[in-house]
């Protein structure tokens, strides 16, 4: 897996150059992660609703292909984009996204923070009481009883630390996940984060953590590798 540090770059040609890779790899193209920044943007879901934008002011709003509702992204911020041929690693979307939530939980667990999961939204959350606190979650993805309706998600006592958004094509994967490290958090109040009203967003110099954008790059990116592994 090649590894390209891209650096502080615009979203929106960054998402044309993902597209393109995908729609030309063949099946001998080695899978690439993406690492960058980008400017001040927020993007939409193929799904994404309008009235999840509460007052975007002066920061662009792109359409995207991912899935997912809107997000913001900004510099204090870690984007990675996995390009991966999920046929040839032999496993599939589900487990693809487990792969990568894994990989930022474990990537939390290096600077002592303990990433949860919560049912029915994807990406990574933390204990706003007690980030390093390992008790697990009331609203952690469990079992469901057949019959049993869906619940929506609960955020209670949560603050969202790593978004997720992903699309797959001809079994390749791009767009990818998003981890806050120490940046401008008001924009996210500029929009219901991931399409959810009031879901608190922070990163890690909230939660009491002093970690460069570098040194998180790294950790997140060996982490994703090590995970996202055939």
């Amino acid at each position: 897996m090649l590894l390209r540090a891209l650096g502080r770059v615009e979203y929106a040609p960054t998402f044309g150059a993902m597209q393109a890779f995908s729609e030309a790899r063949t099946g001998d193209t080695a899978d690439e992660l993406w690492v960058c920044e980008h400017p001040p943007v927020f993007t939409q879901g193929i799904a994404g609703r309008d009235d999840h934008l509460l007052a975007p002011g002066d920061i662009p709003v792109i359409k995207t292909n991912r899935g997912g509702q809107v997000t913001y992204h900004g510099p204090g911020q870690v984007v990675v984009y996995p390009l991966i041929d999920l046929k040839r690693a032999g496993y599939f979307v589900k487990e693809y996204v487990y792969r990568i939530e894994d990989a930022v939980i474990r990537t939390l667990d290096h600077y002592g923070v303990t990433g949860h999961r919560v049912a029915g939204a994807p990406g990574i959350y933390v204990r706003l009481d007690d980030p390093a606190s390992h008790a697990m979650l009331p609203q952690r993805p469990q079992k469901r009883v057949p019959g049993q309706p869906e619940t929506d998600p609960d955020f209670t006592g949560l603050g969202k630390i790593a978004a997720l958004g992903i699309k797959v094509s001809r079994h390749c994967t791009y767009h990818g996940v998003s981890l806050n490290v120490n940046m401008d958090l008001q924009p996210f109040q500029r929009i219901n984060p991931c399409g959810y009203q009031g879901l608190q967003t922070v990163d890690l110099s909230t939660i009491g953590v002093a970690a460069s954008w570098d040194e998180a790059a790294q950790v997140l990116s060996h982490k994703l590798a090590t995970a996202l592994s055939p």
